[in-house]
């Protein structure tokens, strides 16, 4: 008989991103330097207000730890409705509302219920690599639009980009990695192109509590006066970055139609039947300690008014992110890739940064459709991700070092 070539699960072809492979680096390196200063991952330097806790550990001694609806404790997604309408503009119902064991999973839930053969979804150019995980893994083939002098997402570029096959557009403001915003002009412009050509966006918006230089706009406030039949943004949010819940995972998703709906169901309910009832509680709780919020903006917004001009005036960041929790910052004068930078500066700096290649890899595909192993490489692959909501001295004598290697190195070449 013969023997047919191998065809590998799509999920074997995906690797784990630098994302993971830096947090896993910096543990192992911690072990043998405690001192090890962490700016590779988006832990934040503050913690979630006191109240969450102890409605975590309430629920679970009152016994409230039975199944929920498949898309979450209603009295939650009736407070999330009211955060919505009065923070974000975007008046959606609880029956549209779904409660999800982080945004990660919000995100893979509504990729999975949009995914149909052949389709195509748009990221940018410099992503983070989850969401080209997940794009993938969904069964949607990514096509990268280009971004602007900012690194946020340029209209033009991504009407040249898109195809007949164009079914999703991502957006991610404040961005991952980038703290790039969108600004709203080009959110209509990005809007009527969407809806000219019959396209789902997917808005991205972890970071809503974390932007600097203008106010965050939910793009889906566009659509507040248009019939819920025929609106087409549905919006991922988290509790992880603004109430600083980064190890309860819990986040919510807007869906854009009431017949998207069952789709969500389904996802949800074939993949995790529920989120988990005493964090809900928790994320409950956290709602109505929003007070919070403005401290913990202050002070990844003093972070990068006060650290970061160290790498603009160095010539590693050509301005201050206008978001977010990250920056990208340019080694290439250091003379080595950002690989071998990132992976010097943690051996001779004791400081973990995650190189920038794994933000810009873009996969191959064979002839026949078959997914070829994806690699890291590509337009970022001179840049190292630096997180700066971390503890602000921390932060300062990390960014001291860098830019001390990158002076050292480049005066070697």
């Amino acid at each position: 008989m013969a023997q047919l070539n191998p065809v590998f699960p799509v999920a074997s072809s995906i690797p784990t991103s630098w994302l993971y492979e830096s947090f896993r680096m910096a543990n192992e390196r911690e072990r043998r330097a405690p001192s090890l200063i962490k700016l590779n991952v988006g832990e934040p330097a503050f913690g979630p207000p006191e109240s969450v806790g102890r409605s975590l550990a309430e629920a679970v001694l009152d016994g409230r730890t039975r199944y929920i609806d498949v898309q979450g404790l209603l009295q939650l997604r009736e407070a999330l409705s009211e955060k919505l309408d009065t923070v974000n503009g975007i008046d959606v119902p609880p029956d549209r509302l779904f409660v999800t064991p982080g945004s990660c999973q919000g995100l893979v839930s509504l990729m999975r219920s949009m995914a149909e053969p052949g389709a195509e979804i748009l990221l940018p150019e410099i992503h983070w690599p989850v969401h080209l995980q997940q794009a993938l893994l969904a069964g949607l083939r990514p096509v990268f639009y280009g971004l602007d002098d900012a690194l946020a997402p340029d209209p033009e570029s991504i009407r040249s980009v898109s195809t007949a096959n164009t079914r999703v557009l991502l957006l991610n403001s404040p961005s991952n990695p980038a703290g790039a915003l969108l600004r709203p002009e080009v959110q209509a412009t990005l809007y009527q192109l969407a809806s000219e050509r019959g396209w789902q966006i997917i808005s991205d918006e972890a970071y809503e509590d974390f932007a600097f230089e203008s106010p965050h706009v939910s793009i889906a406030a566009l659509e507040r006066d248009t019939a819920p039949a025929r609106r087409r943004v549905s919006t991922v949010f988290t509790f992880s970055k603004g109430l600083a819940m980064t190890g309860y995972r819990l986040g919510y998703v807007a869906v854009a139609r009431p017949e998207m709906c069952s789709a969500m169901r389904m996802v949800q309910e074939s993949s995790i039947i529920a989120p988990s009832a005493p964090i809900q509680y928790a994320g409950l709780s956290a709602l109505q300690a929003r007070e919070a919020l403005a401290g913990n903006h202050a002070y990844v917004r003093n972070n990068r008014d006060s650290v970061l001009p160290t790498l603009v005036d160095a010539g590693l960041l050509p301005a201050l992110p206008g978001g977010g929790w990250y920056a990208m910052v340019d080694v290439s004068a250091s003379g080595l890739s950002g690989e071998e930078f990132a992976a010097e500066l943690m051996e001779s700096e004791d400081v973990a940064v995650v190189p920038g290649s794994g933000f810009s890899a873009r996969p191959e595909f064979a002839a026949d459709g078959t997914l070829r192993p994806l690699r890291p490489g590509g337009m970022a692959s001179r840049l190292v991700r630096v997180a700066f909501c971390v503890d602000h001295d921390q932060l300062a004598t990390g960014v001291e070092r860098l830019v001390a290697l990158v002076e050292r190195k480049g005066s070697n070449t």
